[in-house]
């Protein structure tokens, strides 16, 4: 019992240390996943979707494709001056608007010399377009504009912005590395913990095992032991001390119980209510010593009476008695009232105050009756009672039965003691 007991143990302990375990794998794996999908928005942010660079170079294509083209057309008479100047218009608002938001993100310090550089540069660069698109309002002549001054400022602002391009990316590079170096150090970190925790758990589990294999034997003889306790306090809290029979707590219990069960089965119930003819007299006679050994006599043939384990004796108090039979019908149950009356006088103890015989008797009220869902609960007490009562009156040392209930003096058992 103590290995299956063990067994049964060590394999708890394996399910929680293996729970654990797959537990911490799992939070691993998704920490880990979720550390992956950081690593590529970071990616996704400096590579893939990098506004000031995308800002930066929305300008130079502006410059180059849009302001630089219009400028071009219009010399060669392919667009009108009102064309071009509209072009440029929309074109350099394009670029101060990107220029703006571009300024408006982080810079660092070692940035901020060069930003204020290209900052003039492309004020220089928007004022020569400017006056271009103020001579194009005019409608004056731009067939002879120079080409190669245009060349020469959008080559140069490209310049400017270009420097400005390899900045960002320079940047970006470096805080991606910077990432990269963070994210293996974190993963070697991750790996490094969760071994540890689970060499600890493990170490934990083998040791609270261990600890609890060492005390399960005493453990389970100090369970024993108070089962045998719980055991005995239960059969103390049921159990006449004098007369080792049932009490009055235990009667209270086992009748509602078996009243219940045989209503269910519709079988028959009997319920005897036995008390010792002229016992106050006896003890005054006797003394209360010769009193307790007639009653633990009283007890005995009861007890030798009653054998099956559905026959139920109790003492109720003093020298009154109650028997509680089940599927029993009245012919046997008269037969075990005579018996019980005969074995009692049969014991011959003396009682030379008794009004009835020279020796100790007994009179018993019976009630048998086939339960239904009409039987009162306390009906049977009461109808016993009042066959007791008659017992006595007809001239005791004797028993009365009855399977008639529908006339019954409803008491309880209590009302009957007092």
């Amino acid at each position: 019992m103590q290995f299956v007991e063990a067994l049964k143990l060590r394999s708890k302990l394996f399910f929680l240390f293996l729970l654990i375990t797959v537990g911490l794998i799992t939070v691993g794996v998704m920490g880990s996943m979720n550390i992956n999908s950081m690593k590529k928005n970071i990616d996704s942010l400096y590579f893939g979707s990098l506004v000031p660079v995308t800002e930066l170079n929305d300008i130079m294509h502006t410059y180059h494709n849009e302001l630089a083209t219009s400028v071009h057309k219009v010399t060669r008479d392919e667009i009108s001056s009102s064309e071009a100047a509209n072009s440029i218009e929309k074109s350099l608002l394009k670029i101060n608007k990107k220029w703006k938001s571009y300024e408006s993100h982080f810079k660092r310090d070692d940035e901020l010399q060069y930003l204020e550089y290209a900052a003039l540069e492309i004020k220089y660069i928007n004022s020569y377009f400017v006056r271009i698109l103020k001579a194009s309002q005019r409608e004056m002549d731009l067939s002879r504009l120079s080409l190669t001054v245009l060349e020469k400022k959008i080559s140069h602002i490209n310049t400017v912005i270009q420097k400005l391009i390899n900045y960002e990316i320079n940047i970006a590079n470096f805080e991606r590395k910077k990432f990269l170096q963070s994210y293996n150090n974190t993963i070697i970190q991750l790996g490094v913990v969760l071994a540890l925790i689970i060499i600890a758990i493990l170490g934990i589990s083998l040791y609270v095992f261990s600890s609890i294999q060492k005390d399960h034997t005493k453990l389970e003889e100090a369970t024993r032991k108070l089962r045998r306790a719980n055991k005995k306090l239960e059969n103390v809290s049921y159990t006449d001390s004098l007369t080792g029979l049932h009490n009055r707590r235990y009667f209270n219990m086992i009748y509602d119980r078996e009243l219940k069960r045989a209503k269910r089965n519709n079988s028959y119930i009997t319920f005897m209510m036995l008390d010792i003819d002229f016992f106050k007299q006896y003890n005054d006679t006797y003394g209360h010593v010769e009193g307790d050994f007639a009653l633990k006599s009283v007890a005995k043939v009861l007890k030798d009476t009653l054998r099956r384990p559905a026959d139920f004796v109790f003492r109720l108090g003093g020298e009154e008695f109650g028997v509680l039979l089940v599927q029993t019908d009245e012919s046997n149950s008269a037969k075990l009232a005579r018996d019980i009356c005969d074995d009692i006088r049969g014991r011959e103890i003396k009682h030379e105050n008794s009004k009835v015989n020279q020796y100790l008797t007994m009179s018993i009220g019976v009630v048998c009756c086939i339960a239904d869902d009409a039987l009162n609960e306390d009906i049977l007490i009461s109808r016993a009672d009042e066959m007791l009562y008659e017992a006595k009156e007809t001239g005791r040392d004797r028993y009365i039965i009855t399977s008639n209930v529908s006339e019954a003096k409803t008491q309880t058992i209590d009302e009957i003691s007092a």
